[in-house]
């Protein structure tokens, strides 16, 4: 697994590359949209923001999956949206606006993980690497 350290620059890289290109470049992964998450910080009440893929939309309803590639671990920024779930959303650099975060149901993975692993396949090879089950997260407009 890659460490905090560099998942951090992984997503400071890309956010500067979409800021450099004007969004030319680093607004999709193949047919995944990138977003900017922006969430406050469970413990610190600080905010953090990371760049995910929109693998699934349903409408104006965005899905991002916790996979941290695999990990053991869930990723900071869905500790964070639990403890929070108002976040921050841009969309593919676009403007930010206020979203609601809630993870999945049982019945909303069931349906959705299809659809994620479809859109990419790495997402299974992710669940495959680790006991803890993915969590998907689904986003909505507050407004």
């Amino acid at each position: 697994m890659p460490s905090d350290r560099s998942l951090k620059f992984m997503n400071a890289l890309h956010r500067a590359v979409l800021r450099i290109t004007g969004g030319r470049v680093g607004k999709s992964f193949g047919k995944m949209p990138a977003v900017e998450l922006t969430t406050v910080g469970r413990k610190t009440g600080q905010v953090h923001r990371v760049m995910l893929t929109v693998p699934v939309r349903e409408g104006d309803t965005l899905v991002v999956v916790a996979s941290r590639g695999g990990d053991d671990r869930h990723p900071a920024w869905y500790l964070n949206l639990q403890a929070n779930p108002v976040v921050i959303l841009s969309l593919q650099g676009g403007p930010a606006r206020s979203m609601r975060a809630h993870t999945a149901t049982p019945e909303e993975r069931a349906r959705l993980w299809p659809q994620v692993t479809a859109a990419y396949k790495g997402y299974a090879g992710y669940q495959k690497k680790t006991d803890r089950e993915i969590p998907l997260v689904l986003l909505d407009p507050t407004t």
